[in-house]
């Protein structure tokens, strides 16, 4: 092995390592700053809520194992998930036009509504969280996180 090789495994090794430290802090960072955020409309939904609802206003009504499926959790997870949200009046139950044993599960309008409310509230926070950002930085961090998301998301599917 070259020490050319050696250097370039090297920086190579540090510069994912420093992705994986940025990478962790993101993910504590952003449930810290939800949590600090003074204004209700951020609790108004627990990120797991917020997720399905999004997904579910994305994708339309699914049953509970394809939603769990898409978003990578399990199916006894989502399970509880959807009843509490049932219990609170976010998502209703009908019965699967496809399976007639089966249900799917769609947003309700005060759902929908309370999923606008966090979404406008995070929003505003990342725009000002970023307002000193250019906007070809913020348009650049934007399509970056997609594709390591999209790359995560493959690797998961690949996994199971």
């Amino acid at each position: 092995m070259s020490e050319d090789s050696t250097a370039e495994g090297t920086a190579e090794e540090v510069t994912l390592g420093r992705i994986e430290t940025e990478v962790a802090l993101l993910m504590r960072l952003g449930e810290a700053t939800r949590r600090a955020t003074g204004t209700a409309e951020h609790r108004v939904l627990d990120r797991a809520a917020y997720v399905i609802l999004r997904h579910l206003d994305s994708a339309g009504p699914q049953n509970v194992s394809a939603l769990a499926a898409r978003l990578n959790l399990d199916g006894s997870t989502v399970t509880r998930q959807v009843s509490a949200m049932q219990r609170d009046g976010l998502i209703a139950r009908a019965p699967d036009p496809s399976d007639g044993r089966g249900t799917v599960v769609s947003p309700t309008p005060a759902g929908l509504q309370r999923m606008a409310a966090v979404r406008a509230a995070r929003t505003r926070l990342y725009g000002d969280i970023l307002a000193d950002w250019a906007p070809a930085d913020r348009d650049t961090l934007a399509d970056l996180l997609h594709r390591l998301n999209e790359a995560l998301e493959t690797r998961t599917r690949t996994r199971r």
